[in-house]
This record gives structure tokens, C-alpha cells and sequence, in this order.
């Protein structure tokens, strides 16, 4: 009997956990009873808890939590399937009518092709799959599979035969777009690694120092603080809404004040129980014996002689509130010695340099994506002018005082005279050079790359310079300014040795001592507080909007207040009548004492700080630990403003929103990298095309 050896699965979110079932509709209605005068109160109170504990009573029944798994993608040799509840087929593409499957690097959707033309089943992330394992699974079912530099949309229906043999029956190339080369290479030669680490036998010395344990932070509040708070919320609920019946409900101050405590219990409970299921652990135990990783209540184990390889990298993990995939980074994946994955191992939160040494040092195969590709301009001539394109091999020259677009032939066919150009500025945008053109009243005017205008940066700022043009390269003008120090700074250095060997530390310690009083100290760098630079202030709508928040609270607080409070001090109306003017001026005044010392971000020459307005530094990022500033739109929280390390790494994160063009236009004047870090390309000097 014929059994399938290659099948992949997709992600699939965990199913038979506790959770409240149509807690919102049931809190609407907790609130609507605790408004209703219903006598006897023991019978309005009754009705009150019964309606808040209903949901979560559902979802604690037994027949909820074995509630069946959500729907998920297989490959495997019948074909790619969607399989549903109970095991039923939903969508199915059977592998006879598969002629070969495409993915477009630009949006990540999966094409089948078949004999009538192309289907696009969705994106590989929203089907739980990642794209080496699913490239290994389709090429050892025989499934061609093709990676294209593109998007879905682009792609062109299949043409007929006639067209395909036009096409050298290349089946990528009747779909319109050109195969991404690089891309396809980096998975093969990730295959090539598993295949080699699956036919390989395994290392005797790779027992490792022992058993090591890596594990994620204990998250702030801890897991036992949440459920704490959410049950202290809940039990707060439950003695104010008694309270409430014991002192009397013939009022509807008393009734409203009770279905807003009912809605906080609530509220506070659903958000403890959120909070909970984010602050999952991640504990990893690796020995020479095997993996046992824990992320949750069920651990994972897998023995050493299972595992083949272990792909530490990009990848998926089940989203811990909808169970839907997301993004993790990293992530690992196991393949057994027949290629196929046995396990999606979670290490969100984990150090990836630290996790992938120590799978090393105890003798597992480790495989990392490859290095990623240098980013291609996605520019040409588009978006210049019409003269720019209709001249044929057009290139931007410095002639006659000006600058000039010149033919292949060195013709100069259009000028740009002196007195129109008040300024050219050179800067750096996504790793490409730009220059920028400014008119005589600092109006820019001009702006394209230098690769669409076929110029170096140095020829252009060299023959702006010979030809007396207002030029500037604050990138040039900062990376010359640092060698410079660099080779001052070890030419200050005192190069004579201690004259007694045996007294060498003690002569160092003299010289340090005696260069110190003196002040003829080597450091010369300025710091980023008192460099020159750019002071940027939180936006004008933002600090409005947070005033405004700030007044909204204090007036939900002082509502709630009279509510409570009112039948003590005259009644609802007059108490209101003083606490929402209080809280009107303490939201203004609490933080009108905040804004008055609140944080601006300054960038300069020297790097980036962040000072109050009192002159307080919360900290500062020097120059060269400064790989990128920009937004970092992951899939883990919202979009934020960031600081990167050229290595990638977050460094610091900007807490208030300042304007954005302001930034990224002071980040290029002051010579700091705008937008993520391209770990994999140098950064200094400055990029020539």
C-alpha cells in the first residue's frame, strides 16, 4: 500500500482553550438589566450575575472546549487541499490538474497554474505556511514551483501552447513576470543545507557543556499579578452592585452606577484574560538528547536522532487571541533525515544569535536564511521630465557654470543656468544616493537619484565644487570629519613604552593620570546633547489630542463620581454641577505639569538624544550605534517610532510622535540613515549610485 512520505500542514491555531463565549452581547445585557427597576433587588442582583457568568459558564462547559480545530492547508501527493471541521475537504486543487505553482516575492500570494488558466489561492502567511518548507514539500512531490518578482495582480493568464513554445516553455515566462532569481536561489541553497544535513551522519562530538535552558523574560506585570487584578475587578463588580441593592435602587443614579460596575468587572476580567494569553513563556531545554520547548501548558520534545536540521530564521506563529498565523522572528522549524517538518518550535522573544549557537554547541545542524538581496531601486526615468527620457543615453554633467542633461555623445541639450540654482543637496534614501535642487529662494524644485541621472556622487559634487556651485554632502562632510578625528586622535596617542617592564602598569597608570590633569585626554567625539543639531517637539495634534484625552478621563472619573456620590451631597445634578468643571481643569492642570518638562528628540552630527525641556537627557544613541530611524511596522504591535542598530536591532523606541517630514528631513541633514538598516550592505562612505 502506497502511504504519503511528503505532506506538509499548515499552521493551525491551538484549539480547546477556556474562553468566554459572546462576552459582549452578554455585558450589553447585564447593563440593560441593572438599569431595569426589577423588585425584590436579591431577584435584580440574581439576574445581574447570572447574565455576567453565563458566558464564561460556556466556555468552561465541556462540549466548548472540545471545540473542533480551525481549518488549515495540506500539501501532500493528492494535491493542495483546505481542510475543514471534522476532516471535511473544503477547497481542493487535485495534483493532476496542478501544472506548476508560482508565489510573487512582492505580496506573497500563492498561484496555482492548471490547464484552463491560474487560480490565486491567497498568501503563504495567511495559509500557515512558510516558504522553504512548502518549496522543499512541492519539489519532492514533483510540483514545479516557480518564485517571481512581482505582484499577483501583474500576473498575465497562461497563453496557449503556440505562445508557451514563443516563450522557450518556460512556464514563469507566459505569466508576465521575471523570475526572481535571487529569492529561488537563496531556498535552493537552504535545501542544499537540509539535504546535506539529512544524508550526513551525525557528529559524536557534539555533546554540548551540558544541559542549557533558554528562556523569554518574565513579563511585567507577572502572569500571577493579571489573573490577581482581574479578579480583584470582578469581585469589585460584585460587592459595589451589592452594595447598591442593600442601600436601595429606586433611583436610576443607583441603577446607572451599578450597570457601570457590572461593565468594568467585565471589561476588567476580558482584559485580564487577554493580557494572560500575551504573556506566554517560552522555555527552551536543549541537551545532547534532544529539544524540549515550552510555550504554554503542553510542551514539545523532540529526540536528537529525529531531527535532522533545525531552520532558525523568519516564520509563523498562531496569533494568541484569534489563533490565526502571524509573523515571528525568529522562528524554528525541525526537518526530520526525509526532508519533511515535523515541528514549528515557538522562540518568539528568544535572542536568535544565542538560541542558534547553543542548538550548535550541542551538535544539531543549524540552517539560516541566506544573506537577504541588496535592495534595487525601483526608479528609472518615470518621474522625470519628458526630456530626460527622449534623450538617448542622457546623463546629468556640470558644464558651463550650470548643469546640463548631455547625450551619449557629450552634447549638451538642456541647461540649467547658475543664478537658477541656489542649492544642491546630496543625501541618502533607502541606501541610494539622491541629490535634491533648490532655487534661489530654497524652494526645492528638483529631486530624483542619482542612478536614474547616470552621475556618481563624487563626480557631481567635485564638478559642482570646481565650478563654485552651492553644493552639500553633510554624509561626505561627516565621514571625512571622523576619519580625520580618528587619525588625529592616534597620532595624540603617547607612543612611548613604560621604561620598566615590571612597572608597566603602574608607568600606564602615571601617564593616564598625569594626560588627565593636564586635559590633553584623546576623546574628542561631542556628544549628541551638545553637538549641533535639530530640536523636534512633539506635533501640535498630538499634544492637543492628548489634552483632550487627558480632560475626557478626569470627566468620566468626576461623572462617576456624582454618580456614586450624589445621593450624599444633594443629588446627582448638583454634585455633577462641581465635578465636571474639577475635571476639566485637572485634566488640563495634571498635564500641563507634564507637557511643561516633556521629552523632545534632538539629531545632530554626533548622533541622537532625547532631552526634556528642563535639560533632563533620558538617553542618548552615539553616531555609530545608529543603524537606522524610522517607523517599525511589525506585526507584533502597532507602528511605532524607532531607532535601529545597524545590525537590525531596536534599539530605542521615540514614546511621543514627532513630524515625520521634520525628522527624515533633519536625519539627512545631519548624515543619520532614514528608514530600517540593510544589515547586509556596508554604510559608510556613502553610496556613489
Amino acid at each position: 500500500m502506497r502511504t504519503v512520505e511528503h505532506e506538509l500542514v499548515g499552521l493551525r491555531g491551538p484549539g480547546g482553550r477556556w474562553r468566554p463565549v459572546a462576552a459582549g452581547p452578554f455585558a450589553a445585557a447585564a447593563v440593560v438589566l441593572a438599569l431595569l427597576p426589577i423588585q425584590p433587588v436579591w431577584l435584580w442582583v440574581l439576574l445581574i450575575a447570572a447574565v455576567v457568568a453565563v458566558p464564561w459558564l460556556l466556555g468552561a462547559a465541556p462540549e466548548a472546549r472540545r471545540r473542533r480545530p480551525r481549518p488549515y492547508w495540506r500539501l501532500s501527493g493528492a494535491g493542495l487541499e483546505r481542510i475543514g471541521p471534522g476532516g471535511l475537504t473544503m477547497v481542493r486543487y487535485e495534483r493532476s490538474r496542478i501544472e506548476s505553482l508560482a508565489i510573487t516575492t512582492g505580496d506573497g500570494v500563492l498561484t496555482v497554474v492548471h490547464k484552463f488558466g491560474r487560480t490565486a489561492v491567497g498568501s503563504l502567511d495567511s495559509m500557515g505556511m512558510e516558504p522553504l518548507p512548502f518549496f522543499v514539500t512541492a519539489r519532492r512531490l514533483g510540483v514545479p514551483i516557480h518564485l517571481l518578482d512581482g505582484d499577483a495582480t501583474d500576473l498575465a493568464d497562461p497563453a496557449s501552447a503556440d505562445a508557451l513554445a514563443v516563450a522557450g516553455n518556460d512556464p514563469a515566462a507566459v505569466l508576465g513576470l521575471p523570475r526572481h532569481h535571487v529569492a529561488e536561489q537563496r531556498l535552493l541553497d537552504q535545501e542544499a543545507e537540509l539535504l546535506a544535513a539529512a544524508h550526513e551522519p551525525p557528529s559524536d562530538d557534539g555533546g554540548g557543556p551540558g544541559e542549557v535552558r533558554l528562556a523569554t523574560p518574565e513579563p511585567l506585570p507577572s502572569r500571577r499579578r493579571i489573573a490577581l487584578l482581574g479578579a480583584l475587578s470582578g469581585a469589585l463588580g460584585a460587592v459595589m452592585i451589592v452594595r447598591t441593592a442593600l442601600e436601595g435602587t429606586d433611583g436610576f443614579g443607583a441603577r446607572l452606577a451599578a450597570g457601570c460596575w457590572a461593565l468594568a468587572a467585565i471589561a476588567g476580567m476580558l482584559a485580564a484574560r487577554r493580557r494572560l494569553l500575551r504573556a506566554t513563556r517560552t522555555d527552551w531545554t536543549i541537551s545532547a538528547a534532544g529539544l524540549e520547548v515550552r510555550a504554554g501548558r503542553r510542551p514539545v520534545t523532540l529526540p536528537a536522532e529525529r531531527i535532522a536540521a533545525l531552520v532558525v530564521g523568519p516564520g509563523l506563529r498562531p496569533d494568541p487571541l484569534t489563533g490565526e498565523p502571524r509573523r515571528a522572528d525568529p522562528a524554528v522549524l525541525a526537518f526530520d533525515h526525509r526532508l519533511r517538518m515535523i515541528a514549528r518550535l515557538p522562540a518568539h522573544g528568544l535572542d536568535a544569535f544565542q538560541l542558534a549557537h547553543a542548538l550548535d554547541d550541542h551538535g544539531l545542524r543549524v540552517v539560516t536564511p541566506g544573506a537577504r538581496p541588496p535592495r534595487t531601486p525601483e526608479y528609472g526615468l518615470e518621474g522625470l521630465p519628458e526630456i530626460f527620457a527622449q534623450v538617448p543615453g542622457g546623463r546629468l554633467v556640470v558644464a558651463d557654470g550650470g548643469l546640463g542633461w548631455a547625450d551619449a555623445a557629450g552634447d549638451v541639450v538642456l541647461r540649467m543656468p547658475e543664478d537658477r540654482i541656489g542649492g544642491i543637496e546630496l543625501l541618502t534614501i533607502a541606501g541610494h544616493a539622491w541629490v535634491r535642487l533648490y532655487d534661489a529662494d530654497g524652494e526645492e524644485f528638483f529631486a530624483a537619484p542619482l542612478s536614474a541621472l547616470r552621475i556618481s556622487r563624487t563626480d557631481l559634487r567635485e564638478g559642482a565644487r570646481r565650478a563654485g556651485l552651492p553644493v552639500t554632502d553633510a554624509e561626505y562632510d561627516a565621514y571625512l570629519s571622523a576619519a580625520f578625528h580618528s587619525a588625529v586622535a592616534t597620532l595624540s596617542s603617547d607612543p612611548e613604552p613604560a621604561p620598566v617592564a615590571a612597572g608597566g602598569r603602574a608607568g600606564r597608570g602615571r601617564a593616564e593620570t598625569a594626560d588627565a590633569e593636564s586635559g590633553t585626554g584623546t576623546e574628542t567625539r561631542q556628544s549628541p546633547v551638545s553637538a549641533p543639531g535639530a530640536l523636534l517637539d512633539a506635533t501640535r495634534r498630538s499634544r492637543i489630542g492628548t489634552y483632550l484625552v487627558s480632560v475626557l478621563l478626569c470627566e468620566m472619573i468626576a461623572v462617576l463620581g456624582a454618580v456614586w456620590l450624589g445621593p450624599d451631597l444633594g443629588g446627582f445634578a448638583v454634585t455633577a454641577s462641581w465635578t465636571m468643571p474639577a475635571g476639566v481643569l485637572a485634566g488640563l492642570g495634571g498635564y500641563w505639569l507634564y507637557d511643561r518638562n516633556r521629552a523632545q528628540l534632538r539629531v545632530s552630527t554626533a548622533g541622537l538624544a532625547v532631552v526634556t525641556r528642563r535639560g533632563r537627557v533620558e538617553w542618548d544613541l552615539t553616531r555609530d550605534r545608529v543603524g537606522g530611524v524610522g517607523i517599525d511596522e511589525s506585526a507584533d504591535r502597532m507602528p511605532r517610532l524607532v531607532v535601529w542598530s545597524p545590525a537590525g536591532r531596536v534599539l530605542r523606541q521615540v514614546g511621543f510622535p514627532p513630524d515625520l517630514e521634520e525628522l527624515r528631513r533633519a536625519c539627512e541633514r545631519y548624515g543619520l540613515p532614514w528608514g530600517p538598516p540593510d544589515a547586509d550592505r556596508p554604510a559608510p562612505p556613502p553610496p556613489e549610485l
